[in-house]
């Protein structure tokens, strides 16, 4: 039997994420085609696709390769702490790769490690902690529909220039027109780039699911 090809022995999963990411996060999303992957793994553009099909089986991979850093959260960490600790890793992974999130867009991320470390583990422990299965999913569809949308509207890796194109944009308004936004733009500025808008929501929502779960089910808020 022929040995399989060097450049499909050199296109390795793993291989793949991490130069994909690389040319991503370095160059930005709109450079990343698998002209361009292959070039940077010298392998051929057929092995490429043999091991991801197109971008979207791509895309997959590198997403799934990015899950697999979520932490597993140690046993017996209360509930709100748990959740907390999930989301928020979350949250740092997809801020650090804004290309990423851009190119996936809304499409679904399903992935086997994305499953495994976040959805399952969480679903289980709030029905664990008293909820039923449709308050789980509830929960966890609002903190994760915040953490996507809080990571996708502003490149965090460069907060100075996010901040500046705000403030161009606020500067072409009419003051008549737009008297708050234009009047308070010290107030308005730093809150565009301030991670703290996000973990402050994200913990409203785990206080406010606990307060439910503990109201509905005779316990006491942890």
């Amino acid at each position: 039997m022929p040995r399989q090809s060097t450049s499909l022995d050199l296109a390795t999963p793993e291989r793949i994420a991490e130069q994909a990411l690389l040319i991503v996060d370095q160059e930005g999303h709109t450079a990343l085609s698998f002209r361009t992957l292959a070039a940077a793994l010298d392998i051929s553009v057929a092995s490429l696709q043999r091991r991801c099909t197109d971008l979207a089986g791509l895309l997959d991979l590198v997403t799934d390769h990015l899950a697999a850093q979520l932490p597993d959260i140690a046993p017996g960490t209360d509930w709100a702490g748990a959740t907390e600790g999930r989301f928020a890793a979350l949250y740092e992974l997809l801020t650090a790769h804004p290309g990423l999130v851009a190119l996936r867009g809304g499409r679904p991320w399903l992935g086997p490690q994305l499953l495994k470390r976040l959805v399952e583990p969480q679903l289980a422990d709030s029905i664990a902690a008293g909820m039923t299965p449709e308050e789980a999913i509830t929960a966890y569809r609002r903190m994760y529909l915040l953490t996507l949308g809080s990571a996708s509207f502003v490149d965090h890796r460069d907060p100075k220039a996010a901040r500046a194109a705000t403030r161009t944009a606020l500067a072409a308004l009419d003051p008549e027109e737009f008297p708050v936004l234009t009047g308070h733009l010290v107030a308005v500025l730093p809150a565009v780039t301030d991670h703290e808008v996000y973990f402050g929501a994200l913990r409203q929502l785990i206080h406010a699911a606990d307060r439910a779960r503990a109201g509905l089910h005779g316990g006491t808020v942890r």
